[in-house]
């Protein structure tokens, strides 16, 4: 009865398909194992050798738990939880260690992690570097102004033509793009005209995207005059900040620059 009793809860401690007979412990026979940090050094299903507990995405389970157990905070999700495609080849059981709480964390250091996992893994990382501790601040994405990802190219066309300046911000929380023509007053001061206030030839779009809070841009301009000429400013702000970049649009007349064409092409005939 008490050694059945015992089989019972080796059984429990260690779940199915895991030996409960692990013989006795040879140290001298155990391999040498080196893990990414300290915490994460564990023993193996008997208690003896030292073996690297799984961070996410390793491989776990398995029949005797060959492949390991995961890291606290972590849990071996295997094919039988439907959530990992299951090969032929692979044992039943096996699985993958994935972070228990799916949700983003902001940490002292100003990062945003994928999970609070991947926090505790920078901050021992941190600690061992002797660059101290990181913190989880609060749940979800790190807050920061805005940060220009793209800023327009300078545009040079014709009049008559359709041109266009875009921009890419990214903050959080995403931030709100706007668009203004610089211009100058009669005494020299710089002057920002919203667009399109009344122009009835330009056009201003926003999305969101193309990534997670990040906004797009475009100021669009058909036809094209030769009063649009002039400096474009793309201008981004949220809670936390602003910041603006700017992108140049040169016009030409289009009756100039064919009367341009024939002269050259004139005086390559000549040659």
């Amino acid at each position: 009865m008490e050694l059945g009793l015992l089989v019972l809860l080796v059984g429990t401690m260690w779940g199915p398909g895991v030996r409960a007979e692990c013989g006795r412990c040879e140290l001298t026979s155990c391999p040498a194992v080196q893990c990414k940090v300290p915490e994460l050094l564990g023993k193996d299903e008997c208690g003896c050798c030292s073996r690297c507990l799984g961070i996410q995405g390793d491989v776990c389970g398995g029949e005797g738990l060959r492949h390991g157990r995961c890291a606290p905070g972590y849990v071996c999700l295997t094919s039988a939880d439907g959530q990992r495609q299951q090969k032929e080849e692979e044992e039943e059981g096996t699985g993958s260690c994935v972070c228990k709480h799916d949700y983003p964390v902001c940490g002292s250091d100003s990062s945003t992690y994928p999970t609070i996992c991947a926090l505790h893994l920078a901050s021992w990382l941190s600690v061992h570097r002797l660059e101290g501790k990181i913190h989880k601040t609060h749940d979800g994405e790190c807050k920061y102004a805005p940060v220009i990802i793209f800023s327009p190219k300078p545009v040079q066309n014709v009049t008559g033509a359709q041109v266009y300046l875009a921009c890419e911000v990214k903050a959080v929380p995403t931030p709100i793009v706007t668009w203004r023509k610089v211009t100058e007053s009669p005494k020299g001061v710089k002057l920002l005209e919203e667009l399109p206030g009344d122009r009835v030839n330009v056009a201003v779009q926003v999305r969101g995207g193309p990534s997670k809070h990040e906004s797009t841009g475009w100021v669009l301009i058909n036809p094209l005059t030769k009063e649009d000429e002039g400096v474009y400013q793309c201008h981004a702000s949220n809670i936390l900040g602003e910041v603006h970049t700017e992108g140049t649009i040169e016009v030409t007349e289009k009756a100039a620059r064919i009367k341009g064409k024939k002269k050259a092409g004139l005086q390559k005939e000549e040659n």
